[in-house]
């Protein structure tokens, strides 16, 4: 299948605009349309704006195989912004920039892992979730890794290889307190148990 391009899947509720998209790529040896998901390595959605049906067109899309996903918009705000990157979108572009090399190019890092936004609309996301860390998170103890900072250091001395009643010695906690605090977060994150604990935070770079 590599030999016949990416696999791409496009989806658009207007035929008019999956059709344009749709012809771009197909006169690319690099890209390859397909008409199912299931068989798409990325899937491109195609809308005027990042409306309550796009986000649902987002989330259906991945539900089906998990390809990594392209969009495509007219108008984008803060909100927009950040309703996408929750939906998973890992490319974004304005529909007047959307030529077909600019679609492919998207396309290309999205199916190597990477992703791409435009240097204006990164700088809003960032501003968003930093917003998000000092107003909505942080008051409450969280952080966007998914653990409180006590819970980060129970997980450390867990990697440490320290059983409850060390813990609870080291952080002066009762055992109780120590068994909720690892059952709170890894019922939180479903995780399996302690040491798939250990290796979230590992993944997450918190310890």
């Amino acid at each position: 299948m590599s030999n016949a391009g990416i696999p791409v899947y496009i989806h658009a509720r207007d035929p008019i605009l999956q059709m344009g998209v749709s012809a771009q790529l197909r006169a690319r040896a690099d890209m390859q349309v397909v008409e199912s998901v299931t068989q798409a390595r990325v899937a491109v959605v195609v809308a005027d704006a990042v409306a309550e049906e796009t986000t649902h067109d987002l989330r259906m899309l991945t539900r089906e195989n998990r390809p990594r996903l392209v969009l495509i918009v007219a108008t984008v705000d803060d909100a927009a912004l950040v309703a996408a990157a929750e939906a998973g979108v890992v490319g974004l572009l304005r529909r007047c920039d959307a030529t077909a090399e600019a679609v492919a190019r998207v396309i290309g890092k999205a199916a190597a892992g990477d992703g791409e936004v435009p240097a204006d609309l990164l700088g809003r996301l960032l501003q968003q979730v930093g917003r998000l860390q000092r107003q909505v998170l942080a008051p409450r103890g969280l952080t966007f890794a998914g653990l409180t900072p006590r819970e980060t250091e129970v997980v450390r001395l867990v990697a440490d290889g320290l059983d409850t009643s060390e813990i609870a010695v080291r952080m002066s906690y009762s055992e109780r307190t120590v068994k909720n605090v690892l059952h709170d977060l890894t019922t939180r994150l479903q995780l399996r148990n302690r040491t798939h604990a250990v290796a979230y935070a590992v993944r997450e770079g918190l310890i």
